[in-house]
This record gives structure tokens, C-alpha cells and sequence, in this order.
């Protein structure tokens, strides 16, 4: 057993025997039973959360609100993760998807990362990045959630708070120009219906038209965010609200790089123009019902539907083996890809929340079931010209078949587009059914322990339409993820907590022999310290977190090198293991003064703990080698001040990011390097209600790369850019 693993069960234990003892448990009559806040229907509660202050949640949590995005800049899901240091960017397939990890942990790197969107299970399929518009808030949920949520990313989960009707008549439109071309417009507007307001009506919705520091690369994004809540009773109140998003986003697997001749031009893309843009789209549906039986207890219903697609062409930078830049680092080779992928994501759930009281002790209980069922259809054809060995003088080559590309100089539509082959054509269907539970009792007045687990009954049903005639394999499992917790409050403003839980997530795709993978399984624990500053201090609000974690993760997909698996073909085994483990600082603190500070800061320690041959590439991972994408340190700051000049509000700010050197590319001795980029924002409001900004990116124009999947396929930042908005709020 680990040492930080012990260290959480001993905290726990400790806790539990050694604070139990006083006399201080909460009688049925003691009045500060009834000091928890009720659950009343101002608005529909999130699921899985249950009612807790911040210093009751035996983990660590960061919510980033609407007002810190907004300071931020954030533009997208991606960007706004930037503001946790426990989260950094993985491979984003081209710019097509969202991609994180958390905690060094990212589940399968070649698929969309998962996310929650108002606890809907969101995350996969093929929309798109996520944008900013229609997010209240964003909040990074530490650790693993499968006690709770089910199936889910082995570091922790994103949940997406969406905006819904706050029954108001207020809204806002704005428009923004920046570098390279960028328009965009967005508007936020709710009012009220009926003869007692009883119906909520909001509407978001964007448009923008870019191009980008990436030569004829431009992408137009649309989206529209209408939502209803209408309150049926004074205990019941349902709402429904709409996603739709389109977005033309070129493929851009980013720069190329090279031992001997180092990075190609960050402006240069290395596509193909003619290709045309990759569509996505996404249409999706949610529905909640929530009725208070008391203002202790209530339940909550819901469903999701989202439909995602994506379809186009792409010309794609080789790997060694058929790359000319290894050659003479000027003339780089391509191959060509076309993808049709489609997806189909169904969920349901009814969730019981409330609290009681049995002797001395208070309870405060959770219950709930949900079914998902998430459809996936992938088609691809390909054409790839053939090896050619080291050192070969590529005069000799074909530029047509290599799809040839001068990245000093780079003319595009030199060539014929390339008639694609058969490469994957494959449907799936995982369902899932889980029932949770969760116990939180307050032992004393100061001791609380969470106690919680999840059952989960899962099938997939793997079809592999290339085959003649198509072959179809059901295969299922099932799964117990427990949760234990400890909270112990020092006083009013400081608690004390350890937790230890168990997750898992499935994983697409099967084995030689046709069998689905076994999911891969997550056991976390940690300890931390949290304290509410305003406890202690006049002038000042907010709350820091210390927390100090170990995830370890087995059965990772990593190539199946067994003799019948190779002569059967590239196949992957659920072989790998891996550990995380660190420390992490998190603080969001506002003063009377107008000042705020944002600050996390994450020391990551992620590496296999085993060696096997890599999944993708089949080149050997060793015991110790790093996770992808993973730096060892990661910072995010952000200050602001507010002030008046003449009686007019402004706000000055800025903010600092730092990553870390990281892998750049498994089982290779490829790394990104560091960089610290910086932002500054202005803020006036001349007249009230009209707000103009201005926001510089990078400001000292620092040449850095986000992510990578391979030393041929790096993404890199943007040089220093500005962006103008002018807004104005009624």
C-alpha cells in the first residue's frame, strides 16, 4: 500500500477515534442542527453535490465563476482550464475537440476528453471546441468522481455550469475585434412571462468569423443557447434548455520538429487549403425537474440527448519512416485522411437528496440511478505513400504521392487531391446503468465522514462494418467504485480533511481476439487543509486550499506484444500502470479595497510504473518515464484592481502562465520546453451600461508550444495579440 494512501486511511481513522469521543454531537433539539442551508427552489440545484459549504468537502474543488472568466479573457472550455494549475492541455486532435488532463491523468488521449455539462455525462463526441458563451462557471473537480458521477476521467471531472434563467429582465450584447482578422459578436438576454413571472426565458448566442497567426487558416464558429425554467408550483420547478453549435475549423496538426533542424515556422500551416474546413456540429437537449417535498428533502430528474458530427478532408504531417523534413529540414510529406464520425449520447437520472436525524447524529443522504447509452460511429479512408529508409536523397520521391509542402516557402494546391483508401469503419454502443449513495454524518460539531459508493452495469457492443460479412461482439462488466472522507473543523474558518476513492472508465475499442478492454481503474487519495480568510480578516473574502494526492491507475491501453496478438496485427492490451502524486495550492481571494487575486500553483509527479510497449507507436515505455502533456510544475495567476477615474468604474489586470517542461511524445525522448506568457486587460465604463475592453495576450510575444502527440504533430501558441470588446449591459 503507498505511503500517501496510508497516510489518508490513517488520517481517516484518526479523525474518526480520536475526535469522536467529546461530548459535542448535535442533539435533535440543539438548534445548530437546523444551521445547514435548506434546500429551497430558487433555482435547480447541480446533481451529485449535494448541500455542503466548501469546508465541509472532504476534496479539493476549484469553481471558476463567471466574473473570473470573463477577467481571464477565456475563450474556450481549453482556455479557461488554464486558470487551474491542476489542468494541462493534451493532444486536441488538429483543434477539434476539447483535451485535458488533471492531476497527469488524460483516459485515452485519442478521443475527446470528458466533461459534465450540469452533471450530464457531455464530454464525448464530436462537437467541437466548447465555447465560452452560454458558461456561468466551470468548476475542476478534484480526484476521482465514479463513487458519485460513474464512468469518468481518472484525475478528476470538469463539470460546466451552463447560464439559465435567474427570472430577471437583464441582458447584454457585445462585440469583439482582435489580431488576424477576428470578429466576433455575442449576446446574453432573459426576461420574464406570466402573470407571476412563474416562466424564465434566456437567450445566449455568438457568431465569430477568424482568421489566424497559422497562414490561411480560418475558422467561423456559430452558437445559440436558449433555455426555459418555469416554475410549476412553489416546490416545483422544471427547465429545458438547448445547445447548438457549428463550427468550419481547418485540420491543423500544428509544427513539426526535428533533432537536427529544430521547430518549422510556427506561422506555416502544414495542411492543405483546398481541403477544405473539418464541420462539426452539435445539437443537444436538457430537461430537469426538481420538486421539494420539504426544505429538507428534494428530488431531481432529468435527460440529456446530444447529437455531435464531424466531417472532412486533411492533409497530415507523416511520421519518421515516410517524412522528408528528416532529410533536409525544408520539404515536408503528407498523407491524406477523410473522416465521417458521428455520435449519439442519451441520459437519464433521478437523484433523492435530504438530510435527517438518527439519535445524535446528522445525515445528510444522497441517493440516485442513471442509465447512458453513448453511440459512436467512426468512418476513415486514407492514403499514405509508402517508407522509404533513412537517408534516402528525396529527389528520388514522388512529390505527388508525399504530398510535398516547402515550409519556408509553402505553396498549396500543387498537387491533385488524393484518392483515399479503406482505413476504419467501426460503430459502438456502450450503455451503462449505475446507483449511488452517499452518506455525510456529522459525528460532532466538528466531525463529519463522508461515506459513499457506486454500482455500475456496463455493455458495449463493438461492430466492425469492414469485415465481410460485419461481425458484431457484446461484451459486459460490472463495477463497485466506494468513497470515504473525513472532515474535521479546526473553527469557524479552517478544516482539516482526508478522502480516498476508487473510479474507473471504459475504454473503446477491443483486443486481438475481439473482447472489449477491461476500464481502466483509478485509486486516489489525499489530504489538505482548507481555510475561508474572511473568518480571520476584515476587507478580504475567499478561501485557500493545501492539498497533497497520489492517484495510481492501472490498466492502461498499451501495446499487446504477445505472439498471437502480433500476428494478428497492431493490437492493445489494458497492461500499463501509472502514478501521480503531488502537491497543490489554490487560492481566490477578493478585497474591499477592489483588489482580487486568482492564484494556483500544482506540483505534478506523473510516470508509469511498469514497462510495456507504447499503444500507438509500440516503442517501450519504461518504469519512471513521464505521462504525456504532464508538466512537473504549472502556475496561474491573475490580479485585478478596480477603481474609479472621475467617478467612472474601471479595472486594471493581468495575469501569468507557467508550464513546466513535459513529454512530448510516449516512449520517446522528446520534450516540450517551458514557457511563462503574460496578459495584461483594461476595463472602463464611460457611461453607464456601455463597458469598452482591451486585452493583450503573450504579452512579450513568447515563441511556446501547448501540447504535442508526436515530434511531427506539436501544436504551438499564438504570438502576442490584441483584442478590443466593446459591451453594453441593460
Amino acid at each position: 500500500m503507498t505511503f500517501l494512501k496510508l497516510s489518508a486511511s490513517a488520517s481517516l481513522a484518526a479523525l474518526t477515534l480520536a475526535l469522536a469521543a467529546p461530548s459535542h454531537a448535535q442533539s435533535e433539539t440543539d438548534d445548530s442542527v437546523d444551521d445547514g442551508s435548506p434546500i429551497v427552489v430558487t433555482g435547480l440545484r447541480q446533481a451529485y453535490r449535494g448541500n455542503f459549504e466548501d469546508l465541509e468537502i472532504p476534496q479539493a474543488e476549484q469553481i471558476i465563476d463567471n466574473e473570473t472568466l470573463v477577467e481571464f479573457g477565456a475563450e474556450d472550455l481549453v482556455s479557461a482550464l488554464d486558470l487551474s494549475a491542476s489542468v494541462a492541455r493534451q493532444n486536441n486532435f488538429g483543434g477539434l475537440w476539447n483535451a485535458f488532463s488533471v492531476r497527469g491523468f488524460s483516459g485515452d488521449i485519442n478521443l475527446p476528453s470528458g466533461f459534465l455539462v450540469n452533471g450530464f455525462n457531455a464530454g464525448r463526441g464530436f462537437g467541437g471546441p466548447r465555447d465560452i458563451a452560454g458558461i456561468e462557471s466551470v468548476e475542476v473537480l478534484k480526484g476521482p468522481r465514479s463513487a458519485l458521477f460513474g464512468r469518468g476521467e481518472p484525475g478528476g471531472t470538469v463539470n460546466i455550469v451552463t447560464k439559465r434563467p435567474e427570472f430577471a429582465t437583464t441582458g447584454y450584447i457585445q462585440g469583439t475585434i482582435g489580431s488576424w482578422e477576428q470578429y466576433r459578436i455575442e449576446g446574453d438576454i432573459q426576461t420574464t412571462l406570466g402573470s407571476n413571472d412563474e416562466l424564465g426565458i434566456r437567450l445566449v448566442g455568438f457568431f465569430e468569423d477568424a482568421e489566424s497567426f497559422r497562414k490561411t487558416v480560418e475558422t467561423e464558429r456559430f452558437g445559440l443557447y436558449p433555455s426555459l425554467t418555469w416554475k410549476i408550483g412553489e416546490d416545483t420547478r422544471a427547465t429545458y434548455e438547448l445547445e447548438y453549435t457549428r463550427q468550419d475549423i481547418p485540420f491543423d496538426r500544428g509544427v513539426a520538429f526535428t533533432e537536427e533542424f529544430g521547430f518549422t515556422p510556427r506561422r506555416t500551416f502544414v495542411g492543405e487549403p483546398g481541403d477544405g474546413p473539418i464541420e462539426t456540429e452539435v445539437l443537444g437537449h436538457q430537461f430537469e425537474l426538481q420538486h421539494d417535498f420539504s426544505d429538507n428533502w428534494s428530488l431531481l430528474t432529468g435527460i440529456g440527448f446530444r447529437e455531435t458530427s464531424l466531417v472532412g478532408n486533411a492533409s497530415e504531417t507523416n511520421f519518421e519512416g515516410r517524412q522528408t523534413l528528416f532529410e533536409d529540414g525544408r520539404t515536408l510529406s503528407r498523407f491524406f485522411r477523410f473522416r465521417d464520425f458521428d455520435s449519439e449520447y442519451l441520459v437519464l437520472r433521478a437523484e433523492l437528496a435530504g438530510e435527517f436525524n438518527t439519535g445524535t447524529l446528522r445525515h445528510r443522504l444522497l441517493i440516485g440511478a442513471d442509465y447512458d447509452r453513448f453511440d459512436n460511429s467512426l468512418f476513415i479512408q486514407r492514403f499514405r505513400p509508402g517508407f522509404f529508409p533513412a537517408g534516402t536523397d528525396i529527389s528520388t520521391l514522388d512529390p505527388a504521392e508525399y504530398l510535398f509542402l516547402d515550409v519556408f516557402n509553402p505553396v498549396y494546391g500543387q498537387f491533385p487531391q488524393p484518392v483515399p483508401g479503406p482505413n476504419t469503419d467501426r460503430e459502438e454502443v456502450l450503455k451503462g446503468f449505475g446507483f449511488y449513495f452517499q452518506d455525510q454524518i456529522d459525528l460532532t460539531d466538528r466531525l463529519q465522514i463522508r461515506l459513499g459508493g457506486r454500482f455500475d452495469d456496463f455493455k458495449q457492443d463493438l461492430t466492425n462494418l469492414r469485415a465481410t460479412p460485419a461481425t458484431t461482439t457484446t461484451t459486459s462488466d460490472t463495477r463497485f467504485s466506494p468513497q470515504v472522507g473525513a472532515v474535521y473543523r479546526v473553527d469557524d474558518g479552517i478544516s482539516i480533511y482526508a478522502s480516498y476513492g476508487e473510479g474507473f472508465r471504459q475504454q473503446t475499442g477491443s483486443d486481438f481476439q475481439g473482447n472489449q478492454f477491461d476500464p481502466n481503474i483509478t485509486e486516489s487519495a489525499e489530504i489538505g487543509i482548507k481555510a475561508d480568510l474572511g473568518t480571520y480578516f476584515t476587507g478580504v473574502n475567499g478561501a485557500v486550499t493545501l492539498t497533497a494526492f497520489q492517484v495510481e491507475q492501472s490498466n492502461i491501453l498499451v501495446n499487446d506484444d504477445r505472439p498471437e496478438a502480433v500476428a494478428a496485427g497492431f493490437f492493445s492490451i489494458p497492461a500499463g500502470e501509472a502514478r501521480s502524486r503531488g502537491i497543490e495550492l489554490d487560492a481566490n481571494l477578493a478585497f474591499d479595497s477592489g483588489l482580487s487575486i486568482w492564484f494556483s500553483y500544482a506540483y505534478t509527479d506523473a510516470e508509469f510504473t511498469n514497462s510495456n510497449p507504447d499503444a500507438d507507436f509500440g516503442a517501450l515505455i519504461e518504469d519512471g518515464d513521464p505521462l504525456i502533456n504532464s508538466p512537473d510544475h504549472q502556475l496561474s495567476l491573475l490580479v485585478s484592481q478596480s477603481f474609479s477615474i472621475a467617478e467612472v468604474p474601471a479595472q486594471l489586470g493581468g495575469g501569468v502562465l507557467h508550464v513546466g517542461e513535459r513529454l512530448g511524445w510516449t516512449g520517446f525522448d522528446f520534450f516540450l520546453p517551458d514557457y511563462t506568457t503574460v496578459r495584461l486587460f483594461g476595463e472602463i465604463e464611460p457611461v453607464e451600461g456601455l463597458a469598452l475592453r482591451f486585452d493583450v495576450d503573450n504579452l512579450f510575444n513568447e515563441t511556446f508550444y501547448t501540447n504535442s502527440f508526436a515530434d511531427v504533430w506539436v501544436q504551438p501558441g499564438a504570438p502576442r495579440r490584441f483584442r478590443f470588446t466593446a459591451s453594453y449591459s441593460f
